[in-house]
């Protein structure tokens, strides 16, 4: 993983903390996520699957406490006990928002991708183009493992300010006959199009009754929203005369949803056990993570690591490698009451499960160090109870209690 030297850390002098109740990161986050349009009405979508990337450019964290004030390098931070090196102060998002999720219409319950562009003059493209950007923009998309990407048009939206575009699955029909007034007019102006090429799937390929003893990596692989496989993005943005380009310098811009949740509807396999180890009657099981059988060498439960991150054992007497397993240090039991939430902090060493015993809340995983396939953002999406989010070392998390009933969670993990 690859630290971001544009990064920076805030110092906290020693005997004084952060306050916490102002400016605060998660709740700014989640305001930005309020403020998010959808080409339809809201109740056109299955709002429990909508997940959002914003992608962002740059992040402040604070520095450590007390004695250790004055040590700003992430990579020498290394007292266990001091959690307030890992918490996020600030960040500044990119231009590029993208959503994707289930939506309903026609007696279908398909897949959609949403990806939209700042407009105005802070953007870059708006830049290069000295502020002349119209009333559209061109798109070259490609989506998952489609091996050719398309060019889009991308209008307009003054409701949001933005330049957006949202593409729906739709196998069957007229889509715009099922729609209401605002999507049938998001229809009419180009901002929803139907793409079966490009968005693939329906819901009814993970029906329960179907998958008995599947592995579901190979079911319905190019699925835009898989329970368990990451989708992966590829864009670049040119105005409409396709002058001017912002493409990441000619390498395009790489997105991936790829958060890593398990549960009773985001799983390795599932399937009936009789007699389960020498017992009696059926167990109906879940296989959600594992190094055994066909899924071995997924490697999901292990982690990569340079010479400056502890290893399982506490120490940094390694030069960089892997340990195929998932340490645990602790296991915690954890009440959120509403309104509660567990701040936006980076993991630098270890690994963490975030297990959704009761209600449900906004579980938020990006990336604090860049991995060279994607693009560093803020993954969002709803945890229900039954289902857990893992994240890795390198990256950041944080999750918000938003509804009016306590939530319950069960913890694991290992301390930085």
């Amino acid at each position: 993983m690859e630290l971001i030297h544009s990064d920076q850390v805030f110092r906290v002098a020693a005997g004084s903390q952060p306050d916490y109740n102002r400016g605060n990161t998660l709740i700014r986050l989640l305001g930005i996520l309020e403020r998010q349009r959808l080409a339809c009405g809201r109740e056109q979508y299955l709002s429990e699957t909508l997940e959002y990337l914003f992608p962002f450019d740059f992040l402040e964290l604070y520095g450590p406490a007390g004695a250790d004030a004055d040590q700003l390098d992430a990579r020498r931070q290394d007292s266990k006990l001091d959690f307030q090196k890992q918490n996020l102060r600030d960040f500044r998002l990119g231009d590029v928002v993208l959503c994707r999720g289930y939506a309903a219409a026609g007696g279908q319950v398909v897949p959609f991708l949403r990806i939209s562009y700042r407009a105005g003059p802070d953007s870059l493209l708006s830049r290069l183009s000295g502020d002349r950007l119209g009333s559209h923009l061109k798109l070259y998309l490609r989506v998952g493992t489609n091996p050719v990407g398309q060019v889009l048009d991308v209008p307009y939206d003054p409701a949001s300010a933005r330049y957006a575009l949202e593409l729906w699955s739709f196998p069957a029909g007229n889509l715009r006959q099922h729609l209401d007034s605002r999507g049938r007019d998001a229809i009419d102006r180009g901002e929803l199009v139907v793409r079966n090429g490009l968005i693939q799937g329906t819901r009814d390929d993970f029906a329960r009754d179907g998958l008995n003893d599947r592995y579901l990596v190979e079911v319905a692989p190019n699925h835009a929203l898989h329970p368990i496989l990451p989708l992966h993005v590829e864009c670049a943005w040119a105005d409409a005369s396709g002058t001017f380009w912002d493409s990441r310098g000619g390498s395009n811009y790489h997105y991936e949803f790829s958060m890593i949740v398990r549960g009773w509807e985001n799983f390795l396999a599932a399937g009936i056990s009789p007699n389960p180890h020498g017992g009696v009657g059926f167990l109906e099981y879940r296989n959600l993570l594992s190094n055994y059988g066909r899924y071995a060498g997924r490697n999901e439960l292990g982690r990569d690591f340079d010479s400056w991150n502890f290893n399982a054992h506490g120490n940094k007497s390694h030069a960089a490698g892997r340990e195929n397993f998932f340490a645990v240090d602790y296991m915690d039991l954890h009440i959120l009451k509403p309104a509660c939430g567990i701040g936006l902090h980076r993991h630098r060493d270890n690994q963490e499960v975030f297990l959704m015993m009761q209600g449900r809340a906004y579980m938020i995983v990006g990336d604090w160090a860049r991995r060279p396939w994607r693009e560093r953002a803020f993954e969002l999406r709803t945890l229900r109870a039954g289902h857990f989010a893992m994240l890795k070392g390198g990256q950041l998390h944080g999750l918000m209690n938003p509804g009016e009933e306590d939530i319950s969670l069960f913890m694991f993990g290992g301390y930085d």
